[in-house]
Order: structure tokens, then C-alpha cells, then sequence
């Protein structure tokens, strides 16, 4: 079994865009994270994405709105980063406390600097294969993962637990694009899916997006086949200093034995969505740098 390092790849994606933004001469690559309210975790994120950027050599800024922002204001915000011709990508991060409907923010922020991949026009144009979009960070992340590994995904069978905007739909389509990295069979699966393990079993590969611990079992998983595990989920732990530990959907203990390969969590998909958002900066500079004044 193979341990899919998402530190490492990540790191290494981070070494070279370093690399590409100091041969940039004037003005480098500019992001700005937007952000409402006081939310500890989109605190701790907004914080390590300007860091990253920063420290890549990109021009970073953070955007801090009070919780009780209206939609007016932030929309006003939003406008003005777009006409703003020395930024190239907008985040604005999630959750938007106050916003009944988030897709409505993100659908503000102008394609062609949405470097986040939530706009439905950037969906729209993955359906079409168009090489201008930009996917979101986290499919990215685990379609480069799945490269850097040398982990075939023409003629594979790849089955998607999950289908959300955030991960699920856009990763399949990812992997259904002609070339490298895709040329796969996808099936999507969910919460009504029925007999869900036969269908997982079939599975070359398998990707986890379902936000519920240890949902993918042993018995759900082919002899060899690779796993990709993008959960996220809090379960109580009174051995941990924190009175939690951080698990993903997969049950990785019982599960590492029969896979090929397989991504930890933590320390799998997750450093890589970050990592996706610096490489969509540096790609929205250079479309615009060559779009016509």
C-alpha cells in the first residue's frame, strides 16, 4: 500500500510556482481573500492562503468584513476587486455568515478572476472543455495528486461517493476530460444510491466526498484499487488536547490494508486545495496579461 503524501506534493507545487513568479518582471500575480465575520476556522484558512501567496512571491490581500455585512456591501466589494485591474484572483471564503445563498456571491465574482472555481460560468465551461476555466481548488488537487503519483486514469473505473458543487461533480467531470489525468469511466453515487457497496467495488478508484466518518468501509473497496479520501469530519476524543481529532469518510485503518494507494487524513487532499488556488492565481495572471488592453 502506498501513503498518497498531500504535504509533499503540495509543497513541491509550491517550490515551483516560486520558481515561475520570480521570473515575472513589474507587477506580480495578485489575490485577494474576502472575508466576513470572525469564524475561527475561515480565520485560520483566509490567514494561511495570503501566506502562501505572500510567500510565493504573489501580492496578497485580506479582505475583512464585520459579521452583519450586508449582501449590498459585499456585492459593492466584490465589484470593485473586479474592475480592479491590478488584482487577478477573488476568494471570497465560506461559509458567509448571513448569506442564504451562497452561490449567489459566488457567482458575483468575475470569471475570469474566479480562481476559487465556484462561479457557474467556470462550471459551464469545464462541461465544455474549455482550457480558459478554472476548476475548483479541491477536484484539482486530487486530479494532480492522482498524476504525480503515476496512478493511470485512462479506461479506469472511477467512482465518486458524493455530489456536491464544492467536489463531487467537478472531479468527475475533471477526470472524464480528454488526456492526461482523465479518459475515465465516472459513476456518481450518494445518499440514495442503493446497494452502494456493489457499485463501489467496482472501483478502480474511489474518492470519498461524503462528509461523514468512516462511511467507506472495507468491504466497499476492491482488493488494489486506489482510494482518495477528501473528508474532513470532528469526532470526539478525550485522549486528544483538543477534545477532537479530525478523521476523513474513509475507515483508513481497516481500508489501507486492501488499497494500492491511499490518501491520510489529515494530510492527503486537504494541503493541495491550497496549493490549486496559487496555481489558478498565477493562471488567471497570464490570461490577463495576454487578453488585449
Amino acid at each position: 500500500m502506498e501513503r498518497i503524501d498531500g504535504n509533499a506534493v503540495s509543497k513541491q507545487i509550491i517550490e515551483e510556482l516560486t520558481g515561475e513568479v520570480a521570473k515575472i518582471e513589474g507587477a506580480k500575480p495578485c489575490i485577494v481573500v474576502v472575508r466576513v465575520g470572525t469564524d475561527p476556522a475561515s480565520v485560520f484558512y483566509t490567514r494561511k492562503k495570503v501566506r502562501t501567496a505572500h510567500a510565493i512571491g504573489m501580492e496578497s490581500r485580506l479582505l475583512e468584513l464585520p459579521e452583519g455585512t450586508s449582501i449590498e456591501v459585499l456585492f459593492a466589494e466584490i465589484d470593485r476587486l473586479n474592475q480592479d485591474p491590478g488584482v487577478h484572483g477573488i476568494l471570497v471564503q465560506s461559509p458567509i455568515p448571513g448569506v442564504p445563498n451562497e452561490r449567489d456571491v459566488f457567482n458575483r465574482v468575475a470569471v475570469e478572476k474566479d480562481v476559487d472555481g465556484l462561479n457557474s460560468r467556470n462550471l459551464g465551461m469545464l462541461c465544455q472543455d474549455d482550457p480558459a476555466a478554472f476548476p475548483s481548488c479541491t477536484p484539482a488537487g486530487i486530479v494532480e495528486l492522482l498524476r504525480r503519483y503515476a496512478i493511470e486514469t485512462a479506461g479506469k473505473r472511477v467512482v465518486v461517493v458524493g455530489r456536491s458543487l464544492l467536489v463531487g461533480k467537478p472531479v468527475g467531470l475533471l477526470l472524464l476530460r480528454k488526456g492526461s489525468g482523465g479518459d475515465a469511466t465516472v459513476t456518481y453515487c450518494h445518499s440514495r444510491t442503493p446497494d452502494l457497496a456493489a457499485i463501489t467495488r467496482d472501483a478502480d478508484i474511489l474518492i470519498a466526498a461524503i462528509g461523514r466518518p468512516a462511511a467507506i468501509t472495507a468491504d466497499m473497496v476492491k482488493p488494489g484499487a486506489t482510494v482518495i479520501d477528501v473528508g474532513i469530519n470532528k469526532i470526539p476524543d478525550t485522549a486528544a488536547k483538543k477534545g477532537y481529532r479530525i478523521v476523513g469518510d474513509v475507515d483508513f485503518e481497516a481500508v489501507a490494508p486492501i488499497a494500492s494507494a491511499i490518501t491520510p487524513v489529515p494530510g492527503g487532499v486537504g494541503p493541495m486545495t491550497v496549493a490549486m488556488l496559487m496555481r489558478n492565481t498565477l493562471q488567471a495572471w497570464r490570461q490577463a496579461v495576454s487578453r488585449p488592453a
